[in-house]
């Protein structure tokens, strides 16, 4: 049997709040495939952004174990964890996290100064992901003239400059309109379709029609879709 590509082990991450703890994730054990399409559905508080910044290295758990293919996460430094993340990894936000001051093409090559990529190299780079994304003639327009759509597009050509195997979306779609927001799936579908792993946590009902595999959180823990269904159904 293949090894998993993502695992965890009795995954724990709690914080304090005031004199209460807050269990985000609560002994959680989950299984991602290599390149699959994962989405993970909960409502807010179930722990699935936790989640995406433990796997990805911005976060440290509480207690428990992160595998990564054969890298055990929550064994790792500061430093190596950083090299995990600049070589393995690439993320998408919500909010895009786009330099209001650079342009499109800077935003993108941005990310490659930091792996001391030279600036002809990163130009050339940076072109190439926004052609690929479909914004070659939005490449010297900042972050202030561009849709949000175009945002997203820009952010997630960031995510890929340095070819990562992994790419985690934080509710990629969340403050998009709906045709912008289906644009962003088929973006995501063409990328895991290349050959990468995709994991996305999401509110969008929308975004399961292109997952592999599906993850429902509750609480801090992973339950069968119809726990979750029922869940859903009690709280509406």
């Amino acid at each position: 049997m293949t090894p998993a590509f993502i695992r965890t082990r009795d995954l724990k991450k709690h914080y304090q709040m005031g004199g209460v703890t807050v269990r985000a994730l609560d002994g959680l054990e989950i299984e991602i495939p290599r390149k699959s399409f994962t989405v993970v559905m909960g409502p807010s508080g179930s722990g699935k952004s936790t989640l995406l910044y433990l796997v990805g290295g911005l976060d440290r758990p509480t207690g428990g174990e992160i595998y990564f293919d054969n890298l055990r996460l929550d064994e790792m430094d500061e430093n190596e964890l950083a090299v995990f993340r600049r070589q393995t990894v690439g993320f998408i936000f919500q909010s895009f996290n786009l330099v209001q001051s650079m342009d499109a093409a800077g935003n993108v090559g941005f990310p490659m100064q930091f792996a001391r990529v030279s600036p002809p190299e990163r130009i050339k780079r940076s072109l190439e992901l926004l052609e690929r994304v479909g914004l070659a003639d939005r490449a010297h327009h900042r972050p202030g003239e561009l849709s949000g759509g175009q945002q997203q597009r820009v952010a997630i050509a960031r995510a890929l400059v340095n070819d990562p195997a992994l790419i985690l979306a934080d509710e990629p779609t969340g403050n998009l309109d709906s045709a912008s927001g289906m644009s962003i799936m088929h973006l995501l579908s063409e990328l895991h379709q290349s050959g990468r792993t995709v994991l996305v946590v999401s509110h969008d009902q929308r975004m399961v029609r292109y997952a592999t595999h599906k993850i429902f959180l509750l609480d801090g823990r992973a339950v069968s879709e119809d726990q979750y269904r029922s869940a859903d159904l009690e709280l509406s």
